[in-house]
């Protein structure tokens, strides 16, 4: 008759179950792993109430393409609209002020970067209130990339 062999460890228990439970200690510690990276992202973004990250995604592109598509009056539009998209989520943060220029002095407490953002804000100011004020291409990129960066910052885009 055959005779059943069954390797063992040094500890009596079949290799099979070593391997087995080996491999299962290495899954959990993995997954351990991502759940901490995981809580850690969620834990750095701010909360934001009233709006959602993929609405401001969604609103940036829209931004970015009504610069690319309707001239001299789409920059301008963008200019404003990306002006009020930072305005709206420093809101949705709850930063306190009742203007994006005090928001702004406030979050650059916190997120120190925001501070390049200002020069955008300035431009979307000027253009609001000189009727002349003309508006270039390269203007209008550099501002939108300042708001661009400003919602990353903030961790919202």
């Amino acid at each position: 008759m055959y005779e059943e062999v069954v390797y063992t460890g040094s500890t009596g228990t079949p290799v099979g179950w070593i391997v087995f439970w080996t491999i299962i200690g290495i899954a959990v510690v993995i997954g351990l792993a991502f759940l901490v990276r995981w809580i850690k992202k969620q834990m750095s973004r701010p909360e934001m109430m009233g709006m959602s990250r993929e609405e401001v995604t969604e609103r940036w592109q829209e931004i970015r393409n009504v610069s690319l598509q309707s001239g001299q009056m789409g920059m301008k539009m963008a200019l404003m609209e990306a002006d009020k998209l930072l305005d709206s989520a420093l809101k949705s943060m709850m930063m306190p002020g009742d203007t994006l220029g005090e928001r702004l002095k406030t979050a650059c407490y916190k997120y120190p970067k925001l501070r390049e953002v200002w020069w955008a804000h300035k431009l979307r100011n000027q253009l609001v209130h000189e009727h002349d004020f003309r508006l270039s291409d390269r203007e209008t990129r550099r501002a939108l990339d300042e708001f661009e960066r400003a919602l990353k910052t903030l961790k919202i885009l």
